[in-house]
């Protein structure tokens, strides 16, 4: 029978806590700015909407980077502000430096799958909640550790049915920054997935 030592369970205790702590402060602020920014835009009378992607548009490419935090008026905000805290801090709270990296590469990836398939300016949180949802779910299958497996089970549970956004269906709705997200989460939990062991025994880094 193994035994974790008191000191030892102490401080991964005192470790999950910080990253839970660091998890809520970063997406709460996240959270907080995409608030100030659509109440700037609305009082400024939709200005900031030129910051969404506008496709096939090469001076546009940059606003792939500043479309996934702004949004068409509060109820477009509204409807994406839980899901965004819910998944982006169980995303963040399992390591606050691959969650910045897994960002990054859902907003490039959603961004310029947008840029390309879309034929309309497009705004949103969306790609990043498709986005954590893949990579959480990618987690679940790549990273093969219960915790991981079990929370990939419990977001598919509880968000599962938002998939059906990934196929076009409204045309208010970008299907392409849901697909790109999703594909952007996934693609971000492949590479940035733990090393595996070789059969030689030599660990592999990815």
């Amino acid at each position: 029978m193994s035994y974790i030592p008191d000191r030892q369970r102490s401080d991964g205790l005192v470790k999950a806590g910080t990253r839970a702590l660091s998890a809520a402060v970063l997406v709460g602020s996240v959270t907080v700015l995409m608030w100030v920014l659509e109440g700037i835009d609305v009082l400024d009378n939709g200005a900031l909407d030129q910051f969404g992607i506008q496709p096939h548009d090469v001076n546009d490419l940059p606003d792939i980077f500043t479309a996934p935090f702004m949004h068409a008026g509060f109820p477009h905000l509204m409807a994406n502000t839980i899901p965004f805290a819910v998944l982006g801090f169980i995303a963040a709270a399992r390591g606050i430096a691959k969650f910045l990296a897994a960002s990054l590469i859902i907003i490039v990836v959603g961004g310029l799958g947008v840029w390309f398939f879309s034929s309309a300016n497009t705004l949103g949180s969306s790609i990043l909640i498709f986005g954590f949802f893949g990579y959480l779910l990618g987690r679940g299958i790549f990273e093969r550790r219960v915790l991981d497996i079990v929370i990939a089970v419990l977001v598919v549970a509880v968000y599962g049915t938002m998939l059906v956004g990934v196929v076009p269906n409204d045309p208010t709705i970008s299907w392409q920054g849901h697909l790109f997200g999703l594909i952007g989460g996934l693609l971000g939990a492949w590479f940035l997935r733990r090393g595996r062991v070789e059969p030689s025994g030599v660990t592999r880094g990815t």
